[in-house]
């Protein structure tokens, strides 16, 4: 396996985790709060645009025009 792609990897892994615990504690201190719940709404939306966004950016063919160079 390329370093690079070692690299990056990790880097994904690592954000992931950051972000799992995060949501954890954001959710956790959002039932210990009276009406802390509306808390989760940023985060619920921040979520959506997201992955929106990735799966706009993965699924549009006019992004693609570097792989055919050859």
């Amino acid at each position: 396996m390329p370093l690079d792609r070692f690299v990056l990897l990790l880097v994904i892994v690592l954000a992931a985790a950051m972000v799992t615990v995060w949501l954890g504690a954001l959710i956790v201190s959002a039932t210990a709060v009276p009406l802390g719940w509306l808390a989760l709404i940023p985060a619920v939306l921040a979520a959506l645009v997201g992955w929106r966004v990735i799966a706009d950016r993965l699924g549009n063919a006019e992004d693609d025009h570097y792989d055919r160079m050859k």
